[in-house]
């Protein structure tokens, strides 16, 4: 297991970090989640040692394998894409060159009595064995699987890395980590450039990972689907929950009611005493009495309410000019770059207030088309015309790259500001969650998510009446990514968006259009109603469904006697823990509608009673974990 102990860092007044431990199982699968900026990347940097923390330490077993998958990287040029991958078979490709070697020598020689014939023999026989159990022999075929399973071709397998963007190379990086099957495998953002079908992949092979998965992610689907413990760092803290996320969600606001509750009750109580005291106070008789309760109260343990992060940029789209009823209309339209063909003879008419989403593979032209209709990207062949009084906004997926680091945020903002903006500029960047001295950063010092944010600021200076959002979502955490949905549901425009996140697209448009093979597909319907009827038209994936039926169904009926048993014992102890839990609760309330009652802390009692309360809510709060733990395991059985 990987333990981190009392890990702090500082930057400059800010501590990011404020002496977390975290453990990490051999088998755990992590979501790390949080605000942008509030130091998801820093720990997975701090785990593998890139970076050191001001002070902690971390440990790791000897001889244990760590893989990172960085947000920045950088692939060596001039290999093929299927020779860099074949790079993470190292030692096999090490022991298949020197098995090469002996055969050869082995051919020339004729001193069969000889020992060192004879040690040259034990020698082939040992690393043939080795070059077995690392799979040399499939290294090939495994190597494509993997490279076919996030998105290329065959064709692609001989191209050189040169050619491909940085998305593809990030592939071709996760690849070889995959293939390396290192006991740790660190993922940062692995899904920022992946389409769907490579996203749907990839979290089928890390379900079956045989090490540990610790991911950072902004995919709440993603997340869902592949882990079992989401870790949240929060202001410096790290809060850690045995669920993913959609349940961790659930289990974080329980916490906080629960905490919000349990101060309030308290708040209750301490004022009660307050007041006794007082009073008692003022009389000679019982200011001993007063006294010992003052001790009492000092010493009591106060409930504290976590600190959240509640920041959230504000995002309101101007108000759409009217256009006339077409706004995009295209006839026939080819785009060829050389001798690669992405789109063949496309049709495409979107009405004013048409919502449609632009999904499909990396490279199938969902970006190209999207250029071609703002203008900024010229079709080889065919006809695309805007309609009347269109009005464009547009959002590119490296859309912050094109920001000038050496600029303030004020001076980017006054770039792209028509003069009547001008005095507004410093409000509409407090809404994107820059305020005061934060204007005049310079805008090389910002991260991911806060370049993201100022490229919408600046996008929401003009009014538009067509809006194109390339992979708005990149970068964004996850409360700003609801915050852009929420405003894009309120948006009165016509709107075109292209992007891979489910979660995000979900009813956010009435239309989903599918590239694939240089052609368009309609569906009626959101991501969601494409998705499935996706299922339904690719065999490949119904087999994959009943497989997994079959398989759940053969494994429900196949549970061991022993399985079963353990089953049972589960069940009951949860049925256990749930009445255990209803009791407390009422012996809770119980004692609160005791205290509440006028001269309660005046009576012999109650002393007695408060401690029974305390250890009580103690109890509770013991039950809990157990019940929670044991649920856990019992849908293992289910």
């Amino acid at each position: 297991m990987i333990s981190a102990t009392n890990i702090f860092v500082k930057y400059g007044d800010r501590v990011l970090l404020d002496k977390i431990n975290l453990v990490i199982q051999k088998s755990d699968r992590v979501g790390l989640v949080g605000r942008n900026g509030a130091g998801k990347s820093t720990v997975l940097k701090i785990i593998a040692r890139e970076i050191s923390p001001d002070e902690g330490t971390i440990a790791m077993p000897n001889g244990s394998t760590m893989g990172f998958l960085h947000q920045e990287m950088f692939l060596p040029k001039g290999k093929t894409i299927i020779e860099e991958a074949l790079t993470a078979f190292k030692e096999a490709k090490a022991l298949e060159k020197r098995i090469a070697e002996i055969n050869e020598e082995l051919a020339e020689r004729t001193d069969y009595e000889s020992d060192t014939y004879n040690n040259l023999l034990v020698e082939f026989s040992d690393i043939s064995d080795r070059f077995q159990i690392l799979g040399g022999a499939t290294m090939q075929a495994e190597a494509e699987r993997v490279l076919k399973g996030l998105g290329f071709k065959d064709t692609d397998m001989q191209r050189l890395t040169d050619e491909f963007s940085g998305g593809w190379q990030m592939r071709i990086e996760l690849a070889k980590l995959l293939l390396q099957k290192p006991d740790y495998l660190l993922l940062d953002e692995p899904t920022n450039h992946l389409d769907i079908e490579s996203i749907i992949w990839l979290e089928q092979f890390l379900q079956t990972y045989p090490g540990a998965v610790i991911v950072i992610s902004h995919d709440k689907q993603f997340l869902d689907n592949v882990t079992n413990r989401t870790i949240e760092i929060e202001l410096g803290r790290v809060f850690d929950y045995k669920a993913p996320y959609s349940k961790f969600m659930e289990l974080r606001q329980e916490r906080r009611e629960l905490q919000q509750n349990a101060f309030q009750n308290q708040q209750k109580v301490i004022a009660q005493k307050e007041r006794t005291i007082t009073r008692f106070m003022a009389k000679a008789t019982k200011t001993k009495l007063a006294q010992s309760m003052q001790k009492q109260l000092d010493k009591m343990d106060r409930v504290e309410i976590d600190s959240e992060d509640t920041a959230a940029m504000t995002i309101t789209f101007p108000p759409a000019p009217r256009s006339g009823q077409v706004v995009v209309d295209a006839k026939a339209v080819k785009k060829s770059f050389g001798e690669l063909h992405v789109l063949e003879g496309i049709d495409l008419k979107l009405d004013r207030g048409d919502r449609v989403a632009f999904v499909g593979q990396n490279g199938q032209g969902k970006t190209t088309l999207a250029k071609i209709i703002i203008g900024k990207e010229p079709s080889t062949a065919g006809d695309i015309q805007l309609g009347h009084n269109v009005s464009l906004g547009y959002y590119a997926q490296n859309q912050s790259d094109t920001l000038q680091p050496n600029l303030t945020l004020l001076q980017t903002m006054e770039n792209a500001s028509p003069p009547e903006m001008r005095t507004k500029l410093r409000n509409i960047l407090g809404a994107f969650m820059f305020s005061g001295e934060d204007v005049d950063k310079k805008v090389s010092v910002l991260s991911g998510g806060e370049r993201a944010r100022l490229a919408l600021a600046c996008m929401l200076l003009r009014p538009f009446n067509l809006l194109v959002l390339d992979e708005p979502t990149n970068h964004l955490d996850i409360i700003s990514k609801e915050v852009l949905k929420n405003a894009i549901a309120d948006y009165d425009g016509t709107l075109i968006v292209v992007s891979h996140d489910r979660d995000f697209l979900s009813d956010l448009t009435a239309r989903t259009i599918e590239f694939r093979d240089k052609q368009l597909f309609e569906h009626i319907g959101d991501v969601n109603a494409f998705l499935e009827k996706r299922k339904l038209d690719n065999m490949r994936q119904v087999e994959l469904k009943e497989k997994k039926s079959s398989t759940a169904t053969a494994t429900k009926k196949e549970l061991s006697k022993e399985d079963k048993q353990a089953q049972k014992k589960l069940q009951r102890s949860v049925q256990y823990a749930e009445r255990k839990i209803e009791k407390l609760e009422e012996q809770i309330a119980s004692f609160e509608i005791k205290m509440a009652e006028a001269g309660f802390y005046e009576s012999v009692d109650a002393e007695k009673i408060m401690t029974e309360y305390k250890q009580t809510q103690k109890e509770l709060e013991t039950v809990m974990e157990e019940w929670e733990n044991l649920a856990v395991e019992l849908d293992a059985f289910e």
